[in-house]
């Protein structure tokens, strides 16, 4: 059996101006050339929960990524603030009354910056895709900066804020009777008609977590608005599409099947 690739993370410090350093890693194929400009994979969370810039191992997201850089991508993950990282109680704050215009512009910023001071970042070729929040980073990404962003992978996103569970997004945004203004600014779904790149989306019809409801109001949408786009459900599948023989397996490969088609690979 072939053994999987180990290309090392990188990590890097992004300076974005206004007092704000944002952690970073990247993952290269290992066949790398700092000579020639390859596309970029962004892998973006962006929420409260979690953090995506660690010095750990997950073989969830690890060996996936690494396997993805071997077709000729750079893989690259930014935190912004909000999310939690060891920054301090002004860090976590600024995301406060509204989920999703914060993230959007410091990815970009970050991205940006990224590629000014590497100059083998193709910044005409960027894809970005993610999970949960990370689905909902993804979908605003693609509607609220589609110059930056060409393809976008979102997966179980929630466009829909105030469809989603009150004890995550009240956290963080109030209600939408006290804050209205937090709510319609956090809604991927009211900048759809941004959208210019190709987007695929993944949900699982069975979700008890990011109700199918949060996402097909967002289909309607695009139907509506007569934006190209690509969707797939997979039955009675759960928030983390596990669930039937071989599903896993799928999903990720139908992914990197859609970049592939998509997202011009390869350094040139």
């Amino acid at each position: 059996m072939e053994s999987l690739p180990q290309q090392s993370s990188e990590f890097v410090q992004l300076d974005i101006g206004g007092g704000v350093e944002m952690d970073a890693w990247m993952i290269k194929p290992s066949h790398f050339d700092p000579k020639k400009k390859y596309p970029v994979l962004v892998y973006v969370y962006g929420e409260p929960h979690a953090q995506t810039v660690l010095d750990r191992w997950s073989t969830s997201s690890s060996d996936y990524h690494r396997a993805v850089a071997e077709l000729g991508y750079i893989i690259v993950s930014i935190d912004n603030r909000g999310t939690p990282a060891p920054k301090g109680a002004e860090w976590r704050r600024a995301v406060a009354g509204s989920l999703g215009p914060l993230s959007t512009e410091e990815q970009a910023a970050g991205l940006k910056e990224m590629g000014r001071t590497r100059s083998y970042l193709d910044l005409s070729r960027v894809g970005v895709w993610g999970w949960s929040g990370g689905g909902s980073n993804t979908l605003n990404a693609m509607f609220r900066k589609p110059g930056t962003y060409h393809v976008g992978i979102a997966v179980v996103p929630k466009p829909q804020p105030h469809l989603y569970n009150a004890w995550f997004q009240e956290i963080y945004m109030e209600t939408r009777e006290t804050n209205p203004e937090g709510y319609e600014k956090a809604a991927a779904i009211n900048y759809a008609e941004g959208l210019e790149g190709d987007l695929l989306i993944i949900h699982g019809s069975g979700e008890t977590n990011t109700h199918l409801q949060i996402v097909e109001g967002l289909v309607d949408k695009l139907i509506e608005m007569g934006k190209p786009f690509d969707f797939m459900a997979y039955p009675n599948r759960n928030h983390g599409i596990s669930e039937g023989k071989g599903t896993s397996l799928h999903m990720r490969l139908y992914m990197v099947r859609y970049l592939l088609t998509h997202l011009r690979p390869g350094g040139e």
